[in-house]
């Protein structure tokens, strides 16, 4: 039995449970899992992932049958680019310490491999969390996460080994917990509380009366309130509805903008409703362009960036990036080393320009951007004409 300040050792019902935190990226991590699973040697082994995240750590090659054509089509762009982008962040994390990332998960899997015990998947779905948290963001907020974590490679220079194993300790993280409980609850609810409950339901029914559950040691607290609780797993899977705002928006902004013309022409003449139509072409294509342009597309993606925005815009079942996506997929079609090198390329903010992948979902959400703000930006104008 191992006495350590990251495992505890729990009854539930008939089971013994033995969690054990780690910090994700840390060797002292990977060596304690190594050590509780030799010892106690369980006969299941609960691990803090999803089947997509542990097929990416058994199934290298899992990127190489990723299809960005179908990606787009079904308008999972921006949660796919999110993924890669908190995955980024950890790579660079693991580089910085010459770890492998999510190496305390691989240590578990192959050591419950090697004692023959069963391995328990018990995180929900990656992109059922990423969905939920989405959804419950403002676009702002949403932008400002992905901007934060795309350009926050430099500081991956300032953390040392210490910083990491210090995560560990629970006054820390609560401390850590707390502050993103009060600037974004929304997240804290959806990222940690509802995975706690998550991952309490999982863990506790896992087969087996010896369980070891090798998990972010940010889960544990929350675990253990929760192991005496009862938990809906079916409504935490469940992904988020369109909100009704959303749909009000998608369909009422075309109907405005379309009536603001209309009323343009009759009501302050033919030059007035040609100019409101130039500006809602302009805005649009040209900030939908430079939206492509950032993303370092294609120029043939790029003029169909400028063409397709002010017609999708007035459509709510098509987005301008989903147009240009898929002329750059197409095009610049990624290659089986783009998608052999993208878990190195991520590693890098000028990785993400570089891998065809990457790039292509980047024209994909930079392009919806940019014709969104060229929305809001032709409104008014186009309000002004009325004045004049």
């Amino acid at each position: 039995m191992i006495e350590h300040q990251n495992v505890n050792r729990i009854t539930y019902k008939d089971k013994t449970i033995v969690l054990v935190g780690t910090a994700h990226v840390s060797q002292e991590s990977i060596n304690l899992v190594k050590q509780v699973i030799e010892s106690e040697k369980p006969d299941t082994v609960c691990v803090e992932l999803c089947e997509s995240r542990y097929q990416s750590i058994v199934k290298k090659e899992q990127w190489e049958n990723k299809n960005i054509v179908t990606v787009i089509r079904e308008k999972k762009a921006f949660l796919l680019l999110s993924n890669l982008i908190l995955a980024s962040f950890q790579r660079r994390m693991a580089d910085r310490l010459d770890l492998k990332p999510g190496g305390e998960m691989v240590a578990a899997i192959e050591c419950a491999e090697v004692i023959d015990a069963s391995i328990h998947l018990s995180d929900r779905d990656i992109r059922i969390t990423l969905m939920r948290a989405w959804h419950c963001l403002s676009l702002w907020k949403k932008l400002k996460i992905l901007f934060e974590l795309l350009l926050s490679a430099g500081s991956m220079e300032e953390i040392s080994e210490e910083d990491i194993e210090q995560l560990k300790e629970k006054d820390m993280l609560d401390a850590v917990i707390n502050e993103i409980g009060q600037t974004m609850p929304e997240l804290r609810t959806i990222l940690i509380d509802e995975r706690d409950q998550y991952l309490a339901e999982k863990i506790r029914t896992a087969k087996g009366k010896n369980i070891v559950a090798v998990l972010g040691a940010g889960h544990v607290p929350g675990m253990l309130n929760n192991f005496e609780k009862t938990i809906d797993i079916k409504e935490l899977e469940k992904e988020p509805p369109p909100k009704k705002s959303s749909i009000i928006f998608k369909w009422g902004l075309p109907i405005l903008i379309i009536i603001l013309i209309i009323l343009g022409f009759f009501k302050a003449g033919t030059t007035a409703g040609q100019d409101m139509i130039w500006w809602w072409f302009v805005a649009n294509g040209t900030l939908a362009g430079l939206g492509a342009c950032i993303a370092l597309a294609h120029p043939v993606t790029i003029i169909s960036a400028i063409v397709a925005a002010p017609l999708t815009s007035l459509n709510p079942m098509i987005a301008a990036g989903w147009v240009s996506g898929l002329v750059e997929a197409f095009i610049r079609k990624p290659k089986v080393k783009d998608f052999q090198s993208l878990s190195e390329d991520i590693s890098t903010v000028k990785g993400f320009w570089k891998n065809a992948v990457t790039r292509t979902l980047m024209v994909v959400v930079f392009t919806n951007i940019g014709s969104s703000v060229g929305t809001f930006i032709a409104l008014p104008m186009m309000l002004k004409i009325f004045g004049q």
